[in-house]
């Protein structure tokens, strides 16, 4: 695959700036990068000041100075991954990035066990540029039985963006979630996740964990069951699934936190043997919504409920409706 070319930049230092290292100035001249990218192109030369190469990110720069970037390309990152022409749902694209409605069943990137066939080998063929991405522009995921809305960067300056929104909690994400147990009202979950130590593939409410809070209010209530509407205030890994087990209502059909539960005394064979059936956990990325990260403009996008889920909430309707009080 032939290598891709950098553009070099360059940027001259102002007053406000001076005195400052040069890793931080350079994060305020190119904010298409993250500093820690920055950092790492300094200590391999590819930025010079004045003309000579700078080696230290901690060198102090003063008015006036100009500053010459040298961009590496992050091909080499992507090396190994194959484009694999495997269909997208594409709710929304642009130069900068694109709105993708990922079906269940679909891992987003290659890791232990999972050499292809993944969100990423399918982004590396619907868009060749996104080779010079880190993990082909993915910047959050999720679970591979899943569903729902994922947004991916194309170009280099909405990476280093979204990355940064996503870290401050910019972008607004959206759930639905069939879970075990009648909700009498909502709430919000405040409580640290972390890898749980009797499990190595499972994360589990921990207080030496990373601080984790979910919101949560009631959508549809049934009998055993309640339909929710969840919104993330960060992004662990597992979170909603986690936090929901926490408070002893796990997801239907969620096998590793639970949701295979067959408790519910009373429930007729007819819906106890939809909810069996139920091929995942019943979890869909349901909407997003942040400020574009190059014009600014507001992005709202919604990724309608799949027909999995839909026939679930409708057996639940049907066959198990809301008792009341």
């Amino acid at each position: 695959m032939e290598q891709s070319r950098s553009i070099s930049e360059a940027a001259e230092v102002p007053e406000r700036l001076a005195g400052r290292r040069l890793d931080a100035v350079a994060a305020q001249l190119f904010p298409d990068y993250s500093r820690a990218r920055l950092q790492a192109w300094i200590q391999a030369g590819r930025l010079r000041v004045n003309g000579a190469v700078a080696a230290r990110p901690r060198v102090a720069v003063a008015a006036g100075d100009q500053i010459d970037l040298d961009p590496e390309p992050l091909h080499d990152q992507a090396e190994g991954q194959r484009a694999q022409a495997i269909a997208l749902d594409v709710l929304y694209e642009d130069a900068d990035l694109a709105i993708i409605n990922k079906p269940a069943g679909l891992t987003v990137h290659p890791g232990a066990g999972v050499a292809d066939g993944t969100l990423q080998n399918a982004l590396l063929y619907r868009y060749p540029e996104s080779v010079d991405l880190p993990r082909a522009g993915i910047v959050h995921r999720l679970d591979k039985h899943t569903s729902g809305v994922m947004v991916v960067a194309r170009s280099l300056r909405a990476h280093t963006h979204l990355v940064r929104m996503m870290q401050a909690r910019e972008i607004r994400r959206g759930y639905e979630a069939i879970v075990w147990g009648r909700l009498v009202s909502g709430g919000t979950v405040d409580a640290p996740i972390g890898r749980d130590p009797r499990s190595r593939t499972r994360m589990a409410v921990n207080e030496s964990g990373r601080t984790a809070v979910t919101h949560y209010r009631i959508q549809q209530r049934f009998a055993w069951h309640t339909l929710l509407a969840v919104q993330l205030e960060t992004g662990r890994t597992h979170q909603i699934r986690v936090h929901m087990r926490h408070i002893h209502h796990p997801i239907v059909g969620d096998d590793a936190y639970g949701g295979r539960r067959g408790h519910g005394k009373g429930i007729p064979q007819i819906l106890r043997d939809h909810l069996e059936g139920f091929p995942r956990q019943a979890l869909h990325a349901r909407r997003l919504q942040f400020a574009h990260p190059v014009h600014g403009e507001a992005v709202d996008i919604a990724a309608p409920v799949p027909a999995d889920f839909r026939a679930l909430v409708e057996a639940l309707t049907q066959h198990a409706p809301d008792r009341g009080a």
